[in-house]
């Protein structure tokens, strides 16, 4: 039988050790458009895909890339709706941050508290995982930075990093063409080659 009995418990491990339901929100961000995102010496640059179901949509309604505060941005591969969601939530916990201390919030700190929405959603009876992975870049006291936050609620800081649909290929291209001290102007040209490459 392996893992399908338990493809719909969220809190019950399959044998294997895996939540089967983290397994399909991972199979949802995979089945996105392509995202990506590259730091910098001197920023970070986030892209994406913005391929739209019909020509009939209008462009101005699909917002894959938003602004969470003045200087934090995110990209999501994945479900649309989901990541509305945990936009919302961030803006949400950056203003409180804000009102508190009159300050910006950290770019870490906004990251570990999305990756804690996202991982309660992973533990909690009458809900599902965040079908999204989200790049979440930034630029704070300790410069540009870079993170990915997948379904599961984990997070990693990143110096390149790709995700959804071609995520095998863009990330070797990112390997082959990442270097330390890239400017942002190559950042840039870097993400639209890798776009274009997958």
């Amino acid at each position: 039988m392996g893992d399908s009995q338990y493809s719909f418990s969220l809190t019950t491990f399959s044998p294997s050790g895996k939540l089967v339901q983290i397994e399909h929100a991972l199979t949802a961000v995979g089945s996105g458009q392509t995202s990506l995102g590259i730091k910098a010496a001197n920023g970070v640059v986030i892209a994406t895909e913005k391929k739209l179901p019909s020509i009939l949509v209008d462009e101005a309604s699909v917002q894959k890339i938003q602004i969470l505060t003045p200087n934090i941005g995110v990209a999501y591969s994945g479900m649309g709706p989901d990541s509305r969601v945990l936009v919302r939530k961030s803006r949400k916990q950056a203003e409180q941050y804000h009102r508190l201390y009159k300050e910006s919030i950290p770019v870490t700190q906004l990251v570990r508290e999305t990756a804690a929405v996202m991982q309660e959603f992973t533990q909690s009876g009458g809900v599902r995982p965040f079908g999204v992975s989200l790049l979440v870049a930034g630029f704070d006291d300790k410069g540009p930075q870079l993170y990915q936050v997948d379904p599961s609620g984990s997070y990693f800081s990143w110096k390149a990093s790709a995700m959804g649909k071609n995520v095998s290929n863009a990330k070797t291209f990112l390997e082959k063409r990442y270097t330390d001290d890239m400017e942002l102007d190559d950042a840039v040209h870097t993400a639209i080659l890798t776009l274009k490459e997958g």
